[in-house]
């Protein structure tokens, strides 16, 4: 088998282990994914099989657009809900219009320092890992790219935006900043990532769809990689 599976990553599971669970239920030799996903979050996961594999740094590379749902009023140490609460604020002040303008504020090139509670590495070490020990260590802003940056609803203390962005962004963070931005603090509460350019999550079928797929089903629902 060849080509890219479009999967919707239910809630509850690492990307890791949605590539997992695929390779063993079909008996595939390569596999791989374009891009994780928090295992909180839910949305588009191109799994990449077979010749496909190839293609992981286009993939990677490529911009990605999330339905991020915020939480106004307070600061996790993860930046989302998992997390433990380090700061709460009453975020009664914030009007539409002071939201919509620093949402308008991240428009563009900006930098980001990205989280402790990720999976980037300092001297080998995971820095979450380092996170979870309690240890916090300097981390050089990166620049990213944010596209496209909508308010698609404004129910206090609940944001939900629409992000285009490029390689590299943490949404997390944006949530975060963003808090830092209104003076309230906030973290990510509800993630889910509708496209993986190309790819859009409306042609993905959810996890357990697939895993009930015949091989021939799987093989009819693979998109054939470019030809080289």
């Amino acid at each position: 088998m060849d080509g890219f599976l479009l999967v919707d990553k239910p809630s509850g599971i690492t990307s890791y282990g949605v590539v997992d669970r695929l390779k063993k239920r079909f008996r595939l030799p390569r596999v791989g994914h374009g891009g994780s996903l928090d295992p909180s979050a839910t949305g588009l996961l191109v799994v990449m099989v077979g010749r496909a594999t190839k293609f992981a740094p286009i993939l990677l590379g490529g911009d990605k657009e999330y339905e991020a749902e915020i939480r106004l009023g307070i600061s996790t140490d993860t930046q989302d809900l998992s997390g433990r609460v380090v700061g709460e604020k009453n975020p009664g002040g914030v009007t539409r219009s002071a939201l919509a303008a620093a949402l308008e504020s991240f428009r563009g090139e900006i930098e980001q320092v990205p989280p402790m509670f990720s999976a980037l590495k300092n001297h080998g070490v995971r820095l979450y890992a380092l996170a979870r020990k309690g240890i916090t260590v300097p981390r050089p802003a990166r620049r990213v790219t944010v596209r496209e940056i909508e308010l698609i609803d404004f129910s206090p203390p609940v944001v939900r935006v629409r992000v285009l962005c490029s390689k590299g962004t943490y949404i997390r963070t944006l949530a975060h900043d963003l808090g830092e931005r209104l003076g309230t603090g906030a973290c990510l509460s509800a993630l889910r990532r509708t496209a993986v350019f190309p790819f859009p999550v409306r042609d993905a079928l959810p996890l357990d769809r697939l895993l009930e797929l015949t091989p021939d089903e799987l093989q009819g629902r693979l998109m054939e990689p470019p030809r080289q």
